[in-house]
Formats: C-alpha cells, structure tokens, sequence
C-alpha cells in the first residue's frame, strides 16, 4: 500500500540543487551573507592544493601558442563560420568584454580570473555568441593544457587577433589565474530584469555623473553604453556623456577612449541580420543538449552574415579583416542619418557612398552592404572634445596606433596588477604610472636595532599599529593595487584622507623620516616594522612572548611615480576594523565591514579575530571607546570576545549605531558599542568564530591567529616574496 502511495513521486526534493528555496539569506533578506569571504574555496577548485599556475605558465612554449593562436584565426569553421574568413572581431570582442568589466571604484570585475565563463556574465546580452568565441579556443586549451589558463588565453586571442589584422601591439603578459566559481562580490546593479531602462541606476539620466556608484556600464547586461543611444534612443550627444563617464569609470581619459572606439571598431562588425526574436535562450538558460551554448539562431543556415547579437548590422569600415585608418575617413567623410537594422536596430548609415567604398558581405564577397556606425561611433563625431582627438589621430596615423595599442594593453592589464606581477617573454621594458610602480627597497639594515628605535622613538602602540594598517588596508585583491608597499600614505592623496587621521599620520611619518635617515630602512618598512613592535609590546604585556613576521625591502613611492587621481578611488569610506566610517550611509556598517574584508582578501575567521584584537590595541578612529571591551586596554588579550559573549551584560541602543552594554545586576554603564562590534555577537556564524577566541584554552591561540592574520595583511602587496614565512 505504501509503495503504490509513493509511486510517482520524485525521489529527491524539487529544486533543492537549482532554486535555493531553503538557503538562509533567501528566509531572512537582511542576514549578513558571509559568502563573498569564502566564494573560492579550495573544494571549488579541481588543480590540487599543491598547483601553482604561476610557475606552471613559465614552461609554456609561447612563440608555438602564439603560432597555433594565429592560425586559429583563418581557419573557419563549419559550425560557426568565420566573418571574411577571419575570427579575428569574434576573438577581439571577446578579450574586450572579458576585460571591460573592470570598474576603479573597487577593481572588481576585469580579465584577470577567467569569469566570463561563468553566469550571469556568461549569458550578459552584450555576450552574446561569444560562448562560440571561446569554444573555439578549445582546442588551443586543451593542447596546452594546464599550462595557460583561459583568463589569460582569451586575452592573448585578442592580441593575436589584432596582430594577424596588421597592428603592432604594446606587449602581452601572461599571469592570470582562473577562478573556478562565480565571482559572487561583484555588484552589478539592482536591475531585475536584462537592459532594463538607465534611469533604474542614474539619480538623473541626464546627468551621466549620477550613476550609482560603483557601477561604469549604463545598463545591467551591458559591458559599457548602449550602442543604440541612451535607453535605446539615439542622441549622440547624450551618449558622449555616457560614454565619457563609464570609460573613466574604467580609469580611461578622453584620449584613451576615443582610441579604445576607433581601434575597437576599425575591425569586425556587428551582427543583427535576422529575427532577434528567434534566437534561444541564453547559454544559463539552455537545456542540457545545448551542451553550454546559448542564442541559438535557427535561421543562420551555415552563413556568417546570418548572425545576430546587438541587432546593429554592418561593418564600419570598408576592409574589417585590417587594421588600417579607413574609420577615420568613413566617419568623418560622410553624412550619416538613422536607419534601422533587419533586427529591427537603431544604425546609423551614410546619406550617399560609392559602391566601391562599401564592405562586402560577410559571407558572400560578390555583395557588398552600408557600413554602419553605432549612436557610441556618432559620439566620436558631434562631440567637441572626441572630434578633435579623432582628428588629430587621423593627421599623424602612427601616434594613433601608438595611442591604441597603449590603451588596449591598459584595457587588458589594468587588474592584473603591477608588473612584478607580469610574466612572458612580450612583457614591455617601460613602467606605466596606472601600474603603480614601486621602486626596491633596502634590506641591508639591522631589524633588531630598527625595532629598538621605533620602540625608543615615544610612539605609542596605538599610533604604530593604525598607521600600519592604515598604509596596508589599501590593498584590493580585486585589481591588486594599494597595499603598503611604497608607503604612499605619504602622499597626496593618501595623506590627506580622513580616515588615516592627517594629523596623527603626519606626527608619526615625522619620526619615521629621521629614522629612515638613521637606519637606511625605507619608511614603507618602517611603518610595517612599527606595528610589528606595537603588536609584540601588546602581546608581551598580555604575557604572550612573540615575534610578528617581517619580511624587508619595501621601496618608498614617490609623486611622480603615482597617480593620484586614480588613488582618490582607494579611499576607505569605513574601516570596521578601526570602527570607523565617513558618514552615515544606506548601507549597513556591518556590510561595509564585509566589502572591505573581502577586497583585502580575509577570511571570515581572520576577519573576526582581527577585530578582536584591534579593539584592545587603542587603534579605534579618534580614540573613541567603541567596543573596547576591556579594563586592560593596551594588551593583546582576547577580551573583546570574552565580554561580548558574556551573559553578566545586557545590551542596548543608545543612538544613531551606538549601543551601551550595561552590568545585569547594577544597569552600569560598563561599555559602548557599535553595529560592527555586536555583530560577533549576534550573527550566528560570526558568534561561532568568537565563542572559540573567548575560549579560556584558546588565549595563546587568539594570539597566534591575529599575528597570522595581521602579517597577512601587511604582506598582502608584497608580490615579490614567493612563500610568506607566517
């Protein structure tokens, strides 16, 4: 009876592996989601602990890859043919929007991890087909296994590209290491729905600069502007203000970014020769015959010329297969009025052009069809500024080209790192300043009589300590910048900034120059070595004796090795960590905690027991009191966890993110709070983490964990040092 009752039914819960129905943030929306700390954990990886890609890129045959990549581009395939006969565009744009998803507010997104593999990034509509761009790569991948990752070939695919269309490139480095999960950090806007309407991330579409932050691209499913005008509306104008403020979201200048749109669109063509409504779903939402393909288009009939991603169709210029100036002369040489595409697509095509000026079918040479250019392409023209980059470009060709190649490497490099983190044979010689280069430090010097200085010098643990974390907490694992090598503190705009306290900073950078003239150590290692002495003074007066790994050789940046423009996007709006944020904002401080946390590259674990042990070393922003939980301030104990999680106190709000934490028995008045403090208590796998640290048997183990942890974070720029001695 009880068989014939269960008949039918499905033997395991529906949807349980694919819907998330019973995933705690789903129950409870504002959960603090701890994810973003762990998203590539080792189980993701299929490489082994003990793989290092780094050193495994070094025994490639590049000059064979790079052989192999060129051939690759003439060799058309049945299952999707080639434009022209050359998969040169196809491969370009797929290193472009590989790349283009690097935003500089927080250096997330970019070519550096290989995540266009993965969704939603996968299945963008501004994707679309390049599932076939990469399965193309395949065989090259498979030859070369694992000794090129697929972040680094599908950047090297576009570089051989242009190369085989005629352009001398800047240079290639190699270096990027995949990830095997969805980057899940990335915040890619609100929106609910694919290319819906601008206005749902702009305070005022009009005004591009009211953008929320910190998105670059106008509309979610976009890799930059939409290329048939604001919200679809064509306004060459309007897009110019567009275009303007995501490519300098994207660290580019005027210069940089009309050589990014001429040279991008000198080659290949958009695709839009067809019924868009006809194509399937997207490579996420495709069925499992589909094998990972996405946009199947039922109508391509084995043509080339029958594609359809953006719905724009035509080439811009009159040879797509090389790279030559003829964008140039087809833009500016003509008039050009709207027009729409067989999808249906806002174009813009010239009034009147000679037959023989026009690109050929990309199937079919013996028909010849309109060039194109996109509303993002008319920008170039109408707009002031652009109009008078592309002219000059088209006066002096080889500056141009110079120009392009530049802003394609920027493009393809910008969060890879410095170039201590570059490797390959077509490495350029010259320092960039958006690489932010950092000269080499001394290490001749004795750290022993440095350290009995800077404890001689009258600095307190509190000064040494926050100063170190201050000039380290820069450091975005995102794009690999910031850091405390090169000691930019110093510097405009660092030392200005009000989260490192300028008058406290200056105080101490003041001892730290005599002291480098003293002991010929750079101030980058004097501020590390500081809180190194600050940390074992606390340890040593909490009867820890211990010593804070310090690894010399730091360089000192200077002023002209930095852009500080760009430095003005690594300003700390929050520091959790010293219990401090700028201003009061939508987002919840505990949250800003995590966002700073994650770019640093911390674990929950190592997160939480810095907190504790920051709180006891006098390091709060201004010296306020806010979760110092201790009568024994100045010592390395593990009290902040011991009281947080001790039932003798009650706990209250008092204010805007403050909260009292008073005896039970008496209602004293014992501590104060914030929301980045009571979250250890109250969140229930942080609360976990904290139980274990207020441990009476883990008091040593509380020590050891934040020295761990803190020389992970001052050692997190330290690319040149191979294995951390922790």
């Amino acid at each position: 009876m009880g068989d014939q009752q269960n008949a039918g039914k499905c033997p395991v819960m529906h949807g349980a592996n694919t819907q998330g129905k019973a995933d705690v943030v789903a129950w409870w929306p504002e959960s603090l989601n701890l994810d973003i700390l762990h998203q590539h954990d080792r189980k993701t990886n299929p490489m082994g602990e003990d793989f290092d890609y780094r050193e495994e890129v070094k025994k490639l045959d590049f000059d064979a890859l790079k052989k192999d990549m060129h051939a690759l581009m003439t060799d058309s395939q049945s299952w999707w043919p080639a434009d022209w006969g050359h998969y040169g565009g196809l491969m370009i744009r797929m290193a472009w929007h590989s790349a283009g998803t690097y935003r500089i507010a927080d250096g997330r997104g970019g070519a550096g991890t290989g995540n266009q593999r993965f969704a939603p990034i996968s299945s963008w509509p501004d994707n679309a087909s390049l599932d076939k761009a990469r399965r193309l790569l395949w065989p090259i991948k498979k030859k070369y296994g694992n000794k090129i990752s697929w972040a680094d070939l599908m950047i090297l695919a576009g570089n051989a590209a242009y190369e085989s269309m005629g352009l001398k490139t800047f240079g290639f480095a190699l270096g990027r290491e995949d990830i095997w999960h969805p980057e899940k950090d990335i915040y890619w806007g609100a929106e609910k729905e694919w290319l819906a309407p601008s206005d749902e991330r702009y305070g005022d579409v009009e005004n591009p600069a009211t953008m929320e932050n910190p998105l670059a691209a106008v509309q979610m499913g976009l890799i930059y502007v939409n290329p048939e005008g604001v919200n679809g509306q064509p306004d060459p104008l309007k897009t110019a203000g567009q275009v303007r403020e995501t490519f300098a979201r994207m660290a580019m200048d005027d210069e940089e970014t009309a050589a990014l749109t001429v040279g991008g669109h000198t080659v290949g063509k958009c695709h839009g020769n067809g019924d868009a409504e006809s194509l399937g779903s997207e490579p996420e939402g495709s069925d499992v015959h589909e094998q990972g393909f996405g946009w199947h288009n039922p109508n391509m009939g084995g043509k080339a010329a029958n594609a359809i991603t953006s719905g724009i169709e035509g080439a811009w210029t009159k040879h797509p297969t090389q790279f030559d100036m003829g964008y140039f002369d087809m833009l500016l040489d003509h008039e050009w009025e709207l027009r729409k595409s067989p999808a249906g697509a806002n174009q813009w095509e010239p009034v009147d052009i000679q037959e023989e000026d026009k690109p050929v079918d990309a199937s079919d040479p013996s028909i010849r069809h309109n060039p194109i250019m996109t509303d993002a392409d008319m920008a170039m023209k109408v707009d002031p500024s652009y109009r008078k980059i592309l002219e000059n470009f088209r006066q002096n060709p080889e500056y141009f080209k110079d120009c392009f190649a530049r802003a394609w490497f920027k493009l393809t490099h910008r969060d890879l790192g410095p170039k201590s983190r570059y490797i390959g044979p077509e490495v350029p010689q010259e320092d960039l300043i958006w690489q932010d280069p950092v000269p080499a430090g001394s290490t001749d010097y004795s750290i022993e009589a440095t350290k009995q200085k800077i404890a001689d010098s009258g600095l307190s643990i509190g000064e040494l300590v926050s100063t170190a974390w201050d000039s380290a907490r820069t450091f975005r694992g995102s794009d690999m910048r910031g850091g405390a090598n090169g000691a930019r503190i110093r510097l405009a705009p660092q030392k200005d900034w009000a989260g490192n306290e300028p008058d406290r900073l200056a105080r101490v950078l003041k001892v730290y120059e005599t002291l480098s003239t003293e002991t010929g150590a750079s101030i980058s290692d004097l501020i590390v070595l500081g809180g190194s002495v600050g940390i074992e003074q606390a340890a040593r007066a909490a009867g820890h004796d211990v010593l804070v790994p310090f690894n010399p050789g730091r360089g000192d940046a200077t002023d002209e090795m930095t852009d500080a423009a760009s430095f003005e996007f690594l300003e700390p709006l929050a520091d959790g960590f010293r219990n401090w944020q700028k201003q009061d904002y939508v987002v919840k401080p505990e949250e800003m905690l995590l966002d700073r946390a994650q770019l640093m590259g911390l674990t929950a674990p190592e997160m939480t027991v810095l907190i504790g042990g920051m709180r006891m070393l006098n390091t709060n922003h201004g010296g306020t009191k806010h979760g110092v939980f201790t009568d024994r301030e100045g010592q390395l104990t593990n009290d902040f966890f011991v009281n947080l999680t001790d039932m003798a106190y009650s706990w209250k709000p008092a204010g805007n993110n403050v909260y009292e934490i008073r005896t039970r028995k008496t209602d004293e008045l014992k501590w104060t709070a914030t929301r980045v403090d009571l979250v250890f208590g109250s969140h229930s796998i942080l609360r976990s983490y904290a139980e274990v640290y207020a441990q009476d048997d883990n008091q040593e183990k509380f020590v050891k964990d934040f020295i761990k942890a803190w020389t992970k974070v001052m050692n997190a720029d330290r690319f040149d040092l191979e294995k951390l001695q922790m």
